[in-house]
């Protein structure tokens, strides 16, 4: 561009341009100056820490596991064995006394999880799933194999017969004549009566 053909406030636009984009400039350079300083700062304490943790496990390792030397002969080996075998029982028993503990110390805590809800009156009820099942396969699922009683409710209602009202062959003759004898109120008192 020329320099006549530009405007003052144009170039004092890009002036304030170009010093805003040297500040940011600057700051970024700055910030990663600061980065990488902080960066190597970090990567020291890393590689101090790893030393720290490598010299910490050889520590242990000589401090509860001795260096093994193995004698010739085979009583010896045998001895050896022996006295690791124990210590192997003593670290099991130790193991097995704190599993214990820790499954005493997990039910009180959900003993105490539960008097807590208890108290706070907020039980929440679960959720129940339908289930189809029979009268008798649910006794069987309460009772196990003591279930010996059927609920079948319907063999156990009491049982009518029907009786078979055997008519006359007079009775039954005509219907004509049945029908003219129970029409009108005589009729219907004669058919109540006859039933009684």
């Amino acid at each position: 561009m020329n320099r006549k053909k530009m405007t003052s406030s144009r170039r004092h636009h890009l002036k304030r341009r170009f010093e805003v984009l040297y500040c940011l400039l600057r700051l970024l350079f700055v910030c990663w100056c600061r980065q990488s300083l902080v960066l190597s700062i970090a990567f020291g304490l890393m590689d101090v820490e790893a030393k720290q943790l490598v010299a910490n496990k050889e520590a242990h390792m000589n401090e509860h596991c001795p260096v093994l030397d193995l004698p010739g002969s085979t009583q010896e080996l045998q001895e050896l064995c022996k006295k690791l075998n124990q210590q192997i029982d003593q670290v099991d028993e130790e193991r097995y006394d704190l599993e214990s503990k820790v499954a005493k110390s997990n039910k009180e805590i959900e003993d105490l999880k539960i008097k807590v809800v208890d108290l706070q009156g907020k039980f929440k009820k679960p959720a129940l799933k339908k289930v189809r099942m029979s009268a008798d396969a649910m006794l069987q699922a309460l009772l196990g194999s003591k279930h010996k009683v059927s609920m079948d409710l319907r063999a156990n209602l009491k049982q009518v017969k029907k009786e078979v009202k055997e008519e006359s062959a007079e009775q039954v003759g005509d219907w004509r004549k049945n029908i003219e004898d129970k029409a009108g109120m005589d009729g219907r008192k004669k058919m109540f009566e006859s039933e009684a």
